[in-house]
């Protein structure tokens, strides 16, 4: 099963750069080949939203909604099942001062 692992926290939070860094946890999961994809994200400054109501386009800068956690990166990760998800969340170094939030992808 594949599940979108989206990476969560304050931006405005110091965390040290050794503390944040993903690489120890990318080169095992890579070698375990759970792994898919994965990638950082632009700061919430750069993000913008799109709604479409009827005819009429609606832009605002930033993330959908005002939270204390933004959306800071994400990964795809294929698992046996839930529990192995949930174990491999847990050893990515955000999960320490953020959070990761687990969703399976939907398979057709």
């Amino acid at each position: 099963m594949r599940y979108m692992m989206l990476i969560c926290g304050d931006e405005n939070v110091e965390v040290s750069p050794e503390d944040a860094d993903p690489t120890a946890w990318v080169t095992e999961m890579e070698r375990r080949g759970v792994r898919l994809q994965g990638s950082r994200l632009r700061p919430v400054s750069d993000a913008t939203t799109v709604r479409a109501h009827g005819d009429e386009v609606l832009l605002s800068d930033g993330p959908f909604a005002e939270t204390k956690e933004q959306v800071g990166g994400f990964d795809i990760i294929e698992c046996a099942d839930l529990d192995e998800a949930i174990e491999i969340a847990s050893k990515h170094p955000v999960a320490k001062f953020g959070s990761i939030e687990l969703r399976p992808l939907w398979e057709e």
